[in-house]
């Protein structure tokens, strides 16, 4: 009966012994498994979303950017049609317009006088703004006119009207033959392209000393506009 007792003491002994070891394998394994899961889930959704959220910011930042470029230059080169509808005229090309000079001296007056007309013909408004180049072909070289200094403001002229501007010379009353004139050469402002009219002042400029052009011109609109 005492070795009986004792072999059924020392089997619950072992069958207490198992069950308590199955109880931590299975809490080690219900333990460890929530954190693996909750890092791999972390991992990959948050690469993912990373992922994600760069590809999206890349194609934004390269999609957009082309977009609004392209539009941009399409913008740019509206910008130039915006310009006009706000009024302001381009300058006025050498090809559009008609030039034309005259006397323009009154009697009793101390210097000669000659008045250059520029016609818009190039069938849109434009501007002239400052003075125009003006050159004096003589018999002994070319003589450039110096300008006045009077302010020059800008003249918007409309297709079809013109401005004038004027130059004036000194009066060769000397008695002598003095310093022929052999023509008038214009460049509008702003351009490099000239034109060249006959001179229709005074024959002769008297012959100077002194430095500096006698000639001078004045700003566009200096000899009054017409229409």
């Amino acid at each position: 009966m005492r070795v009986r007792k004792l072999t059924l003491a020392a089997m619950a002994l072992a069958a207490g012994l198992s069950l308590t070891a199955c109880q931590n394998d299975d809490g080690a394994d219900q333990s460890a498994a929530p954190p693996a899961a909750s890092t791999a889930s972390s991992s990959n959704g948050g690469s993912g979303s990373a992922g994600s959220d760069q590809e999206g910011g890349t194609d934004s930042a390269d999609k957009t950017p082309d977009g609004t470029g392209g539009s941009g230059g399409t913008g740019g080169t509206g910008g130039t049609g915006g310009t006009d509808e706000d009024g302001k005229a381009a300058r006025c090309r050498t090809d559009e317009l008609e030039f034309t000079a005259m006397d323009a001296t009154i009697d009793g007056d101390t210097e000669g006088t000659v008045a250059v007309d520029l016609k818009n013909g190039g069938g849109r408004e434009c501007t002239l703004t400052g003075y125009a180049g003006v050159d004096l072909k003589t018999n002994t070289g070319t003589l450039s006119a110096r300008r006045t200094g009077e302010q020059a403001t800008p003249v918007v002229v409309k297709d079809g009207e013109n401005v004038t501007f004027g130059i004036t010379y000194p009066i060769n009353d000397t008695g002598g033959s003095g310093v022929r004139v052999t023509g008038l050469v214009v460049t509008p402002p702003n351009e490099t392209k000239s034109v060249t009219l006959d001179w229709p002042g005074g024959a002769s400029l008297p012959v100077s000393d002194s430095a500096g052009s006698p000639v001078k011109v004045g700003p566009m609109g200096s000899a009054g506009q017409g229409g």
